[in-house]
């Protein structure tokens, strides 16, 4: 059994202005997202100048934080957000949706391939490369805030939050999601797209990948107290969302193979 370090979720207090470790670990994620970016860019079968790939996460930055948040909001908060509307601009305590933010991030895309005049599938494959990063710091920031943890288990990795009111060893399974949607998803991806994939099947993978690895998850994290477990005491409402992006994944790569072979 492992016991939570209880940070502090302020990480630099200068008096009036506080900065949070939630927030570093987001900025920490766009600089990365940002390095991998420009790595990527420079291989000959999806090339991306450095110039172009910072105008592009500008775009995709706002479309994490904004999607997230709106989405967050519609998904898993809406109540609270009815009684108190300045709640959805205190991303500060967390409270942030990956398919929200996936839905934002698919719109900045759009906007961004638009006004530069180049398909939309081959910006969205780019950015999906390195999107796991992004949840690898998100989910750690989870695991600092002490949010969004699991079921109570007996594993000797058994994490005692400071959140739980329980005080009961429970699975740290944002860092399961850190590691399997993070580092593995990165990995796969990476490695696919080291040669040319035809356009659309890195984005429907990412998809597919995500939504395997999310639903196995949710099958040891507590979902949401205020949302509960939907059907048969194990459904969540992240289950229900990985659904039609585990299908839609499928669907895509499926049509990008048979519409482009590879190479």
């Amino acid at each position: 059994m492992l016991v939570h370090p209880n940070f502090d979720p302020v990480a630099l207090d200068l008096g009036p202005v506080q900065i949070h470790w939630y927030g570093l670990t987001y900025l920490i994620a766009f600089y990365g997202c940002w390095w991998l970016a420009i790595q990527r860019g420079k291989a000959r079968h999806m090339p991306f100048a450095a110039p172009a790939v910072s105008d592009l996460l500008f775009f995709v930055a706002l479309g994490v934080i904004l999607g997230g948040r709106i989405g967050y909001t519609l998904f898993y908060n809406l109540p609270n957000f009815l009684a108190d509307p300045i709640e959805i601009f205190r991303i500060w305590k967390g409270g942030m949706s990956f398919h929200g933010g996936l839905l934002g991030v698919a719109v900045a895309v759009w906007w961004y391939a638009r006004s530069r005049k180049l398909t939309f599938f081959y910006v969205m494959d780019f950015v999906a490369i390195v999107v796991p990063f992004g949840l690898l710091m998100g989910r750690i920031g989870n695991f600092i805030n002490a949010e969004l943890w699991g079921a109570p288990s007996s594993l000797p990795w058994a994490v005692v939050f400071p959140t739980d009111p329980e005080g009961v060893p429970r699975h740290p399974s944002m860092l399961y999601e850190a590691f399997l949607e993070g580092v593995v998803m990165l990995a796969i991806l990476w490695w696919f797209t080291s040669r040319p994939r035809p356009a659309a099947s890195v984005c429907g993978l990412f998809m597919v990948l995500y939504g395997v690895f999310r639903s196995l998850i949710e099958l040891v994290r507590v979902p949401d107290a205020h949302i509960g477990y939907l059907a048969g005491g194990w459904v969540t409402m992240g289950m229900v969302l990985c659904v039609p992006m585990m299908l839609g994944g499928t669907l895509l790569m499926a049509w990008a193979y048979r519409r482009a072979p590879a190479a």
